[in-house]
């Protein structure tokens, strides 16, 4: 006889298996040997902790009720990406306020060298130090930078980020970028702040996160207009934002026309729904098979030299 600790264990095990399974089925159904997602978060434990429990309270910046669905210690998590077929991923870490960035900075360092199958992210924040630790992350090797205008509270334009941008420009290293105004607008959310950024730095290479939701639209004007600036699918289409935050199914041509711009982005672990959907989500825009395998790996390929 099975003791009740026993009976859920055989439950998690079912789950993950069923889990897992979905998204190989998904692969196979679209040709994919291996899937790249930009936008993964791994961070410090008690940076992870607080976050977690920002979600748990519906704070401002989400709005909403938000379970989260993969809340498993690292390697937990870490194990389940590989088993989806994930063949590189990132930790999107982010400071929100000063004196954090450099200190997350150097445990992204650690982690990536622990796990090479992830882009080694670091981030930054406006504080007169951000061009030293930005300088110490291109030297480190760092493949992807992570900019939350949301969280961070700050104007994308501020002059103490100007020898960060120019850095940035010249080593042409990606910085996925939270700058739309959902699931909830904050002060320096927006396209037109991301537009003057252009302006002044055009090969800036960003990825704008989450399609910039709500503000498809413009992001994709945007995305029209300057050949580095592309978009991930980060939540964008899922059944759970399509209320806050829809999408026009109009845009399904400029999306096609702008297929070798867009990458697949999660959230993972930090999303309400299975893994899946948000796999699902880019499918049924119904762009064809060869659009997903672009979006859901070669692309990034590309971006990121893999």
């Amino acid at each position: 006889m099975c003791e009740p600790n026993d009976l859920e264990s055989v439950s998690s095990d079912d789950d993950r298996r069923a889990d897992v399974e979905a998204v190989v089925r998904f692969r196979e159904d679209h040709g994919l040997d291996w899937i790249v997602d930009v936008h993964t978060h791994f961070m410090p434990k008690r940076v992870m902790d607080k976050v977690w429990a920002y979600f748990d309270s519906a704070g401002p910046l989400t709005g909403v009720v938000w379970p989260i669905q993969y809340r498993h210690d690292e390697d937990v998590r870490l194990d389940r990406l590989r088993s989806y077929g994930v063949q590189a991923f990132t930790s999107m870490i982010y400071p929100h306020r000063p004196d954090m960035a450099a200190w997350l900075n150097q445990w992204a360092v650690e982690f990536a060298a622990r796990n090479p199958d992830c882009l080694h992210t670091s981030t930054f924040y406006p504080e007169p130090d951000a061009p030293g630790y930005v300088a110490a992350a291109l030297t480190a090797g760092t493949r992807v930078f992570k900019s939350h205008i949301q969280v961070g509270d700050y104007d994308p334009n501020d002059p103490l980020l100007d020898g960060v941008w120019g850095q940035i420009q010249d080593a042409g290293v990606p910085v996925v970028i939270h700058c739309g105004s959902g699931p909830a607008p904050g002060r320096f959310t927006g396209p037109d702040r991301i537009e003057k950024l252009m302006a002044r730095y055009p090969r800036l290479p960003l990825i704008v996160a989450h399609m910039g939701m709500p503000e498809y639209n413009a992001f994709l004007d945007l995305a029209g207009r300057y050949e580095s600036v592309l978009l991930d699918t980060t939540m964008a289409f899922t059944d759970f934002i399509g209320d806050m935050a829809p999408s026009d199914p109009a845009d399904s041509a400029r999306l096609r026309d702008l297929g070798d711009r867009i990458l697949f982005g999660s959230d993972f672990p930090n999303i309400p729904y299975p893994y899946v959907h948000a796999l699902d989500a880019v499918a049924r825009l119904d762009i064809g098979d060869d659009w997903v395998r672009a979006v859901c790996h070669d692309n990034a390929v590309r971006v990121f030299g893999l």
